[in-house]
């Protein structure tokens, strides 16, 4: 199989799909490698590594997308990329479709086979390629939040853990999955004040146990949202349905009670955010202040750590695309029922009902169309 590698465009966007060492094991199984030049270099990749692995070294995006049966990338392709798609082609990337029915009707109209990482699942029916990504914009989100509280870019002025003599900032996550308690432990270990608000009790019971009840802990309703909101320096927005568009929890009217110069980190925001005020930003301008509320809504947040976030997400996606090569994209898809959760378009057909149900699309089971 050939394997396009492009380079991502997305705005500061500096992940790349393969690291040297999958492409070695690609080529080392039979598999050619197309690698579009300086696509690892902000990730501390160069392109003399990639062709020492076996990859062949390309100029030109058209070409790669153009020669390659499937693309592998990080991000959903943006505008740009969209005249690339063509019937057939395997595209193996985050899709985050649900609030983008412009590719979405893309994707379908040029009968891609779109395969998206944050709905894979594995036998115990997590999210194994959403999973490191979430660990790594849920420890960024405490450093961000902590960031914008800073008095010169709009915040309170507040240091997250204080000092002797000082409370600490408060410090409310909404969300207990993968984002919500890696933020948790973050803010933690800076010593502010945390509140996790999720709808899960058993989750809470986990969590109030894991932390020896240094973590407060509040059922979700829109009553404990709206105080726990109100009295929050920063809010983190960790919500989550997989593939659906994220539920707004947290209201214009609960934004509105906020103090002046709170932060908001919606990290929900690449399927739609879970705060009714957050709209997605990019790293070149990545916030804005709404009744006196910094929001920070960047969609890509682990780019901006490129090198942890590469290693992380290959660790997690090779496997997967190994597969995918070998077998190819049906065979593989028809092998292994957590990789065909993936699968949100074949040749036309929208084959994820999240998606489907968030633009009110009618949709085709995985499994009808691999048949």
């Amino acid at each position: 199989m050939i394997i396009g590698v492009p380079k991502e465009i997305k705005d500061n966007e500096a992940r790349v799909a393969i690291t040297p060492a999958g492409v070695k094991a690609l080529t080392e199984a039979g598999h050619k490698v197309l690698v579009e030049t300086r696509a690892g270099l902000a990730s501390g990749f160069d392109d003399a590594e990639y062709q020492n692995a076996g990859a062949e070294i390309v100029g030109d995006a058209g070409y790669v997308w153009g020669k390659s049966e499937t693309i592998v990338k990080v991000k959903e392709p943006i505008e740009s990329e969209y005249p690339y798609f063509r019937p057939g082609l395997v595209l193996f990337t985050y899709l985050h479709l649900a609030p983008l029915p412009v590719l979405t009707d893309k994707l379908l109209e040029t009968k891609v086979i779109g395969i998206a990482y944050e709905t894979v699942r594995d036998r115990q029916g997590t999210l194994p390629l959403l999973t490191p990504m979430s660990e790594v914009a849920g420890r960024m989100s405490v450093q961000v939040g902590a960031t914008y509280l800073e008095k010169e870019r709009g915040g309170r002025g507040i240091l997250l853990g204080g000092v002797p003599g000082v409370p600490p900032a408060q410090v409310t996550i909404i969300g207990g999955g993968i984002v919500g308690t890696n933020a948790a432990k973050i803010a933690l270990g800076f010593g502010a004040k945390v509140t996790l608000v999720d709808v899960n009790l058993n989750r809470l019971r986990e969590l109030d146990d894991l932390y020896g009840g240094r973590l407060y802990t509040l059922a979700s309703n829109s009553y404990n949202i709206a105080i726990a909101t109100r009295e929050a320096d920063l809010v983190i927005g960790g919500v989550l349905i997989p593939g659906a568009t994220a539920p707004k929890l947290v209201t214009r009217a609960m934004v509105s009670q906020m103090k002046k110069g709170a932060v908001i980190v919606d990290v929900a925001i690449d399927q739609g955010g879970c705060v009714e005020t957050a709209r997605p930003t990019s790293h070149s301008n990545p916030s804005y202040v709404v009744d006196g509320v910094v929001h920070y809504c960047v969609t890509n947040m682990p780019g901006a750590v490129p090198h942890t976030s590469t290693l992380a997400l290959t660790n997690s996606t090779f496997p997967y695309l190994l597969r995918l090569a070998n077998l190819g994209a049906r065979e593989a898809l028809k092998q292994d029922a957590g990789l065909a959760e993936g699968l949100n378009t074949w040749q036309g057909a929208l084959t994820y009902r999240g998606v489907a149900e968030s633009q009110q699309k009618p949709w085709t089971p995985a499994a009808s169309v691999l048949n």
